[in-house]
This record gives C-alpha cells, structure tokens and sequence, in this order.
C-alpha cells in the first residue's frame, strides 16, 4: 500500500508518500481502506519533533489521527462490522491506503455525511466534546467562554455547551466577529481587543483551545472556583488565580462521535472543509496548514 512515512523529525520535506507494508490486524482489530483523513496541530507538532516528549514516536512513523473509510478486514473476535461498512475514527496511522483499529472506537458514518465530511471530524469534535463534558463541565445558565471558537475544536465546544444550557460567549479576534456571528453562541467577543476583555468579569468558565498570552490575558475573567478547561496544558501564571484548571488529553469514544457527526449531518453545527487534497501532496498540505489563514479543514484523500 501507499502511505506517508516520516523518517526523521523536521519540516514538511521529511513526509514521504511511498510504498509500505499493509498493516497487520489483531483479533479485536479492524482493518480500513481509508477514504479520507484530515491535517490536526498535533500532526504537524509530532512531525517537527515540538511534541517528542508527550508523544514519542518510533521511525520510519504514520502519522495521522482522523479515520474515515470502508471495512476491508476484521479480526475474529469483531462483531458488528460487516466488510464494506462505512466508518470513522479517533484512530492512529491514518495518512495511509489502510490502516489498522481497535473495533471499539469505531463509528458508522451517518447515511447523510460523505467520506471528506466525516474525515474531518473525529479529532476535532471528540476534543470539543471532551474539554466541555470533561473538563468544564458547565451547569445550565453558567457563562462559559469558548476560545478560538471559529476552529473546529471551538465550534464544537460551543455547540456541545449549548446544548448543556450554558450560556456561551464565543472568543474570536476582532477580524472574524462577523463570521463569528453564525455560530449560534448567546453573544460573540473580540479576545484581541483589551477593550472587549474589559467588560469580561465573573465568567464561570474558560474552554481553551488557544493557550499562549491571550489565556493569560483572560485569566483574570474567571470568576473564584470557576473552572479553566484548557486542550493545551496549565497555562503559566494559573496558579495565582483560585480556580480550578482542567487539562486533558482526548480519548476515543465511538458513540460519542456518532451522536456529534449525527449533529453535523443534521446541520445543528459544521466543520467547514478549506480544502481537499491528494495524500500525495502531503508535503505541500503540511506547508500551506502551517501559513495559516485558511477558513477550515485541509482533508487529505488517497
């Protein structure tokens, strides 16, 4: 099969789509014939090395954590999965022909998704999800305020706190207010302007997704004992402030996914699609995912 192996840590020019071994399946694996997968911040961190402490890696690496394709194999003791299905993933080894999971983080694709749609989904919503209903965990009427809310980790935390009842301020820079505004968030807040930060007090709740000086710019929202949900570990300067900081990592939950893809095929929310590419143009893809400025996801298909 086809895949992309990274060789050695480093830029783009170190992803080599070639030949490999097709990957062997245990009993409680599946094996995929992926139809999509899409670019995440932890791919391009893994491949410069930037994320070698928390996520060591053994060469040559496939890298890549969203699942989207067809069942091609199953192992005996897989039930449930008949050859042909569509399904995703919160998986591993993704930028490749086929790739190899566990049967229990994987999803059906709703009927209404195709398979670009559903590659740009797990890792994203999962996180959304999680840093929400794990992490934050806001009561009904409580004033949580998304940061980065136009990614698609910040869109789906502002849907998922919505539907928890939370009040959801959406943060963006003072640029992207206006697309902001089709979020559905109770209101939307400029976190690059002192002036907007200002009129921010008593919030029962941050979601993070930025990290960096802006979080440390708001920590000082957070009402006492409220809760700082962060996707990017304890921000510096926490810890003089009395709230409580969540930071997690996100774990497969195939159900979970389902019920969140179920939400997008049924347009409650969206995680737009910038762009297709072929899993050949890797290198190219990681390089224009790194410029930035793009209004969504890069999927990358075989």
């Amino acid at each position: 099969m086809k895949a992309v192996l990274l060789y050695s840590y480093g830029d783009p020019s170190h992803l080599r789509y070639e030949e490999t071994a097709m990957p062997k399946y245990g009993d409680n694996e599946v094996l995929v014939k992926m139809h999509a997968t899409s670019i995440n911040p932890i791919d391009v961190k893994i491949r410069s090395g930037a994320a070698k402490s928390r996520f060591p890696i053994e060469f040559p690496a496939i890298l890549g954590r969203d699942l989207s394709g067809e069942v091609a194999e199953t192992g005996g003791n897989v039930q449930g999965f008949p050859k042909g299905m569509r399904v995703m993933a919160l998986a591993n080894g993704t930028y490749a022909e086929y790739t190899v999971a566990k049967a229990d983080v994987l999803a059906p694709i709703p009927d209404a998704l195709n398979f670009e749609q559903a590659g740009a989904l797990p890792l994203v919503t999962t996180t959304g999800t999680q840093l929400i209903e794990r992490a934050v965990k806001p009561k009904a009427g409580q004033t949580v305020l998304v940061t980065g809310a136009l990614g698609g980790v910040g869109r789906t935390a502002v849907h998922v706190a919505r539907k928890h009842g939370a009040r959801v301020l959406a943060g963006v820079r003072a640029k992207e207010k206006e697309d902001a505004s089709k979020l559905k968030a109770d209101e939307v807040v400029a976190i690059d302007s002192e002036e907007e930060i200002e009129h921010l007090h008593g919030l029962d709740a941050i979601a993070d997704t930025v990290g960096g000086t802006t979080i440390q710019r708001l920590l000082k929202t957070i009402r006492k004992g409220g809760v700082l949900g962060s996707v990017l570990g304890e921000p510096e300067g926490a810890k003089k402030y009395d709230i409580r900081v969540e930071a997690f990592m996100s774990q497969p939950d195939a159900s979970r996914l389902y019920q969140l893809a179920e939400d997008v095929a049924r347009h409650e929310f969206s995680i737009p699609i910038a762009r297709t590419m072929k899993l050949q143009e890797i290198q190219e893809a990681h390089r224009m995912f790194e410029r930035g400025g793009l209004s969504g996801k890069i999927v990358l298909v075989p």
